[in-house]
């Protein structure tokens, strides 16, 4: 047999093995998870701090009403009393934070600690930070269930698109419904969504073709506090560093406030009960032995 003969017997024979190994179903599993993109790393959210505020949902815009946010007449004014309430010291619409409860959709998404993506063709998870946040969403061609549960994050299905054509996933569009549980709030203003819990989110999660380092997540809200859908491009930044740091945090280690019934108080650094705002009355002592001060 000579030279040419040899090197295409061999040509042949590893493109046999090619061929097999892609039909086979490890080869299958390899050649479909190429198809998924590699959002690998730390993602830290882009937030410019106007006016001293970095968390809020629009991020192109101040804080409070400067965000512009759709809303109608009655929950325009769910937002001016809920800042109104925090100039008194009090918390507003915002108290799932003094109560550690889970910020839930959208606010989870605007980032206040970095994000890390893990893509598999069933499921994309999506950590949060070093805290108990996270995401799954179904990518397995899945309806939504018809009884659905109510959650903070609510519950998502997306759907990959290969959108140039080359053969490998670019975008993530995503649909997340509820029943939500609540209290829920874009930002630390107390910026509301409907007290129904009822919102509908749908986004466009994708890399810039300009710059890989930055990955857009454009979030449409439909919710029946709004009188129309609002949508902003959330931004994140990939972290460069091959030694990342994942800070664990968790509200309930460091919090001050102390919700007693529908109020929140605050502890004082000798472990006294304070008002949180002016002139709040104490709780409800029913259940202590009172004693009169002479």
């Amino acid at each position: 047999m000579g030279r040419g003969s040899i090197v295409m017997t061999t040509l042949a024979v590893a493109t046999l093995a090619l061929a097999c190994a892609l039909t086979t179903p490890n080869g299958g599993a390899r050649a479909e998870e190429a198809k998924y993109p590699n959002w690998k790393g730390q993602w830290d959210y882009i937030n410019p701090r106007f006016g001293g505020q970095g968390v809020k949902y629009d991020p192109t815009k101040a804080f409070g009403p400067a965000q512009q946010a759709p809303l109608t007449p009655e929950y325009q004014k769910v937002h001016a009393e809920s800042m109104a309430d925090q100039a008194k010291g009090g918390q507003g619409n915002f108290v799932g934070h003094a109560r550690c409860l889970p910020a839930g959709m959208p606010l989870m998404m605007i980032a206040f600690r970095p994000l890390e993506f893990i893509v598999t063709p069933e499921t994309t998870y999506i950590l949060i930070g070093g805290s108990d946040h996270y995401r799954r969403i179904f990518t397995d061609g899945r309806d939504f269930p018809k009884d659905l549960e109510a959650t903070y994050s609510g519950y998502s299905i997306g759907k990959w698109i290969d959108t140039d054509g080359d053969g490998r996933y670019d975008l993530l569009e995503v649909e997340t419904r509820g029943p939500f549980k609540g209290p829920r709030a874009y930002d630390a203003s107390g910026l509301p969504l409907h007290f129904d819990n009822q919102s509908l989110f749908k986004e466009r999660i994708y890399r810039d073709k300009a710059d890989a380092k930055i990955l857009h997540d454009e979030i449409t809200v439909i919710d029946h506090a709004l009188t129309r859908p609002w949508t902003v491009d959330k931004k994140y930044v990939l972290e460069g560093t091959s030694r990342l740091e994942w800070d664990e945090a968790y509200c309930t280690e460091n919090t001050v406030y102390i919700g007693i019934g529908k109020d929140d108080y605050f502890l004082s650094g000798d472990g006294l009960l304070m008002p949180a705002r002016k002139d709040q009355p104490p709780p409800d002592l029913r259940y202590f032995k009172q004693t009169e001060k002479k």
